[in-house]
């Protein structure tokens, strides 16, 4: 009987691999799977740098002295790049960053009825089965500017990485196009 348990469980797994190939090639339906990953700084319309704090729980763009680039610290972000099989969305992408010894991942979370952006600890997965919050779509800013770029949340369709003048803070927030057309320069992000 061990055998025969055995072999179930060998037949179980094998199955299983071919589904999630076929679920992961994206035939049955939309699945991220990790592409390469390229590491940038992420700056803004004013070439301030965004640098996220963890221990204030927030991202915001600030002006960076080379000095502090050198260290930086919450400035150098990784970006994970998913294989699409809807190109059209724009390319997916995941963004993690490194504090102290410790890596933060960039998702949405809806807090008071507003969606905001925070960073956990841990590490972006490899595979991402349909959908996640921690997936943006990487779009050219506009047709003719193609180094820059805004980031659309992948769950919420006209909603998009932006900043916000906060005292003197700008802090990073999502941000709804109140039109497909608007040009929004506080979305424009440029590596």
């Amino acid at each position: 009987a061990e055998k025969m348990s055995g072999e179930e469980i060998l037949v179980c797994a094998v199955q299983l691999g071919e589904n999630f190939c076929l679920y992961f090639a994206g035939l049955e339906c939309d699945a991220f799977c990790k592409e390469k990953i390229l590491q940038r700084v992420l700056r803004n319309v004013n070439s301030q740098l965004l640098v996220v704090r963890p221990d204030l729980n927030m991202a915001a763009f600030e002006d960076v002295t080379d000095q502090e680039m050198k260290s930086g610290k919450g400035m150098h972000f990784n970006i994970h790049y998913y294989k699409t099989t809807t190109p059209s969305a724009g390319m997916p992408v995941a963004f993690s960053v490194q504090v102290e010894d410790k890596s933060y991942y960039m998702c949405c979370e809806e807090e008071c009825g507003k969606m905001i952006v925070r960073f956990r600890e841990g590490e972006v997965p490899k595979e991402i089965p349909g959908e996640s919050n921690v997936i943006f779509f990487k779009k050219t800013f506009t047709s003719c500017s193609s180094r820059a770029f805004k980031f659309e949340y992948s769950l919420e369709q006209g909603m998009f990485l932006a900043f916000e003048e906060e005292g003197c803070l700008r802090k990073l927030i999502l941000k709804k196009l109140s039109r497909e057309d608007e040009v929004d320069e506080t979305m424009k992000i440029s590596f």
